[in-house]
């Protein structure tokens, strides 16, 4: 057994050396269905991918029914920041970006109407983020937020080769139970105790299929906290049932951290 002498000082000047020079690289990714262009966009840590035969755990961030905004490339920056090579796609296409709940929920409903074609944007997205040459693609994971949740757990029952995905206060219903049995992947669903938009016969039947499945999930139920609680942009009143929760916020955040630590762990 060997034993190594790590010395503190030592390691805070390398830890301070390594984060001045590290720079959080982004690109606009454009790709298509078909004739319909899309618009992704990519984040990753130049340090860590820069090196040779260096390969880095890959995230899909899939976004909300407002479409890939700022939001998402935050989400982007902040998993780069990780060490994770992190694509946000695009469900909707190049330039459709709702600028009111209206619009919001007719793109949105496109999708939820047919999960057939959802599964396919998705699953585009994943092929986009596996493509790129710094990317383990045995080692990627999936999260997604409101209209994105519901994404990433219709990525799994596509039967799409990931290793685990997070739903943050996603949809969780279970239009057809019988496409538990495709997932392969490992689930964390962070969910609002008092999210008026979920009903606990969607949660009931959501669980159901998944252990009928014999799926590997965790549902962490965050008290005080409505839709939307990770997005500062929702305002802070409860009472329309979505709204921020910063506390919510932070401990799903470290829930997920947590979970990919383990779940995109370098394969031995």
């Amino acid at each position: 057994m060997r034993f190594y002498l790590v010395v503190p000082a030592l390691v805070a000047v390398l830890s301070l050396a390594l984060s001045a020079s590290a720079e959080i690289k982004t690109e606009t990714v454009v790709y298509k269905d078909g004739d319909v262009k899309l618009e992704g966009f990519m984040a990753y840590d130049s340090d860590l991918v820069g090196l040779a035969d260096s390969k880095a755990p890959g995230v899909l961030v899939v976004h909300q029914w407002m479409g890939l905004t700022d939001y998402e490339k935050r989400r982007c920056r902040e998993l780069a920041a990780l060490g994770y090579v992190a694509f946000a796609l695009d469900i909707y296409g190049q330039g459709i970006r709702p600028d009111n709940q209206g619009d919001a929920g007719k793109q949105a409903t496109i999708y939820k109407k047919d999960r057939t074609l959802y599964r396919k944007r998705l699953n585009l997205g994943l092929e986009q983020l596996k493509s790129q040459p710094n990317v383990a693609t045995d080692r990627c994971g999936a999260i997604g937020y409101c209209f994105g949740g519901t994404g990433v757990l219709e990525l799994v029952r596509s039967g799409a080769d990931v290793e685990g995905v997070v739903s943050f206060h996603g949809g969780l219903d279970s239009p057809t139970p019988e496409d538990g049995k495709n997932i392969k992947a490992e689930i964390l669903i962070c969910h609002g105790e008092d999210d008026p938009f979920v009903p606990a016969e969607q949660i009931s039947a959501f669980k159901e299929e998944l252990e009928n499945a014999n799926v590997k999930f965790e549902m962490i139920v965050y008290p005080n906290a409505v839709h939307s609680f990770t997005q500062p942009m929702a305002g802070n009143d409860n009472s329309k049932g979505a709204a921020y929760n910063a506390v919510a916020d932070k401990k799903s955040f470290a829930a997920m951290k947590t979970f990919f630590e383990r779940v995109l762990a370098t394969k031995e």
